[in-house]
């Protein structure tokens, strides 16, 4: 059953909240509070309940997560047509219309030059799949992360005209691509840019720069991934080949609801804001998705062996990896030419290949993390206030430098930057960060000051080409720039709840109720609670460094349990010495599928010790 958490008195919240019952000090030192104890959240909860009818567990995960009371029915059935904006509130979005509609009515080659992570691949495969469908011939060039590196290159610009095109346009990359665009243009190459990425105050030379991440636009769409920056070009140029009467009998009009499949793929990978629009994008892209129409992604489905309907976190954790799995350490074009085949058995053939190129890059990618734990284990030693971990090696692979990164980053909770060293002198790396620290900000003023050769990218992860030799001053320059904000944001570090539930309680109607409130991921926090003074009955480590255990409840019943990547770090070993003894559970809820029945299951991601 579940017991909301006790109201809070109508007097203003205290400066220091009372902690969570009473957990100070997680086993990974973490304080618990409650999401929803301000006054505000409470009563806008105890509105939904009362006047809009929902049940009390659900209001109280949405006012946790800032949503009005009269917001909450839009917010429980996000629809496209009513989050849509006009894409010419963009900037340089008629110019690139304007551009992509001559290509259209001239048959023009294009070249659509993409990233080689999933978000690249995605938007990739979105703008060459509506051009395609138009008898508009389109290259993709997907760039090698070794040869290549990220963005536009002088090489590639020279092929791609030297091909035929007359039209480039960059999705995912591009924004940073001064000197490659420029060439570009010297070639007889009209350049469009469709990005997202944090652009610098001096734009690429481009015919046009559609970014809502440029300092002068303000469309107010900065949380779009690519493919959202594309699926809206898309909406324009629809609109205005519409209008000049480019469709007919022998060039039907393109059903753009169908390319919301790789739009939510994108937003949920790329870890952009589930907020908005976006939440509208993988809501809607995942009844599109489910349908198997895309011979791709049903091929990778099967290969991940998944039998269930997709939903949001599937995206993320099973599709995400295997496509990022080409450009990380294979054949970067796979994810985009899995993307946009037709061909059952090509779509069969890459996702296989893709699954196979997943599991190489797990083992490589393991025995990579051990090694940076235990350097930055030492570092930390020395010097336990260290803002931000920064760790390199000639031996890791430059395309598992991010994932690296991010088990630095979820293991020591700051940020963490990880460099591949290269024989020709630089250092590839990749950067993850935590909540209030601009790491990308923080590589673009690195850039600015001549410390890194070339990177980019977001508040949450970035990355960056620097001069091995330049490797201290970076990570001084890091340090320097990302000290008070890291300082701020871990001193108010703190795991939220949104409520108690018990093992008895916790059923699968639970877990679909909690649903509504989805999808969950960046800027939506999935609902986390606790189980209070639950007994660890059984625990094993199973699979790739997972932890499962079961617990029981002091009523006698019992629910099953995951605590993921866990097995070596202080909430596995907590868990596997626990046997036998009572501990506060903190988790979120899953549905576990098996043998045609369903039951709730909890993913582990805390534990305290109970009084």
């Amino acid at each position: 059953m579940i017991r909301p958490v006790s109201a809070a008195s109508a007097l203003p919240d205290p400066p220091a909240p009372r902690a969570f019952l009473d957990v100070t000090a997680s086993v990974l030192g973490r304080p618990w509070r409650d999401r929803c104890a301000g006054t505000a959240e409470q009563a806008h909860a105890a509105t939904m309940t009362q006047a809009y009818g929902l049940p009390d567990l659900l209001a109280r995960v949405l006012a946790g997560r800032g949503v009005l009371p009269g917001a909450a029915e839009a917010h429980l059935r996000p629809r496209l047509r009513d989050l849509m904006p006009d894409p010419d509130c963009l900037l340089d979005m008629e110019a690139a219309v304007d551009r992509l509609a001559l290509a259209v009515r001239r048959g023009e080659s294009v070249a659509v030059f993409g990233d080689y992570d999933v978000d690249g691949a995605a938007s990739a495969a979105l703008l060459a799949g509506y051009l395609r469908g138009l008898g508009v011939p389109a290259r993709i060039h997907i760039p090698d992360r070794i040869t290549e590196g990220y963005g536009p290159n002088a090489a590639a610009m020279r092929s791609l005209a030297g091909e035929g095109a007359s039209l480039l346009v960059t999705v995912d990359c591009g924004t940073a691509g001064h000197e490659p665009l420029a060439l570009a243009g010297s070639l007889g190459l009209d350049v469009i840019v469709l990005d997202h990425h944090g652009a610098p105050e001096l734009l690429p030379p481009a015919r046009a720069v559609v970014n809502p991440n440029r300092l002068d636009d303000l469309s107010g769409l900065g949380h779009l991934c690519a493919a959202g920056v594309v699926f809206l070009t898309l909406v324009a140029l629809n609109r205005r080949l519409r209008r000049d009467g480019v469709f007919g009998a022998g060039r039907p009009e393109p059903a753009l609801p169908d390319a919301l499949d790789l739009v939510a793929l994108a937003t949920v990978a790329d870890v952009v804001p589930l907020v908005g629009l976006n939440r509208a994008f993988v809501v809607q892209g995942l009844t599109v998705m489910r349908a198997r129409g895309r011979r791709g992604l049903a091929a990778l489905l099967d290969a991940a062996s998944l039998e269930e309907p997709p939903e949001a976190w599937h995206l993320g954790y099973l599709l995400g990896p295997r496509i990022n799995a080409g450009g990380r350490i294979g054949d970067a074009s796979l994810g985009a030419r899995l993307l946009t085949t037709d061909d059952p058995i090509e779509a069969a053939r890459i996702a296989a290949e893709l699954d196979r190129l997943n599991r190489e890059r797990q083992a490589i990618e393991a025995e990579a993390v051990a090694a940076a734990e235990a350097e930055m284990d030492h570092a930390l030693g020395l010097d336990p206030e260290r803002p931000v971990l920064v760790a390199a090696s000639p031996d890791w692979h430059p395309g598992i430098v991010g994932l690296i990164a991010a088990r630095l980053k979820e293991r020591f909770g700051r940020p963490a930057f990880a460099f591949a060293l290269r024989p020709d002198g630089t250092a590839v790396g990749s950067g993850r960060s935590i909540l209030g620290a601009d790491l990308g900000l923080a590589v673009r003023a690195g850039v600015a000051a001549g410390l890194a050769l070339k990177g980019g990218g977001h508040a949450m992860a970035a990355g960056a080409t620097i001069r091995a030799p330049d490797l201290a001053r970076f990570q001084a320059h890091l340090r320097q720039t990302l000290a008070a904000s890291v300082h701020d944001a871990r001193s108010v570090a703190a795991l939220l709840l949104d409520g108690t539930v018990s093992a008895g309680g916790a059923t699968a109607e639970m877990v679909r109720l909690l649903q509504r409130a989805g999808p969950f991921g960046q800027g939506a926090p999935e609902p986390v609670f606790a189980l209070p003074r639950h007994r660890i009955v059984d625990v094993a480590p199973v699979g790739n460094g997972h932890v499962r255990a079961r617990l029981r409840s002091l009523d006698g019943q019992a629910i099953g349990a995951i605590a993921f990547r866990s097995a070596q770090g202080p909430l596995g070993q907590a868990l596997l010495n626990g046997i036998g003894r009572d501990f506060h559970v903190a988790g979120t809820l899953a549905c576990d599928r098996w043998r045609g029945a369903e039951r709730a299951q909890v993913r582990i991601c805390d534990l305290a010790a109970s009084a």
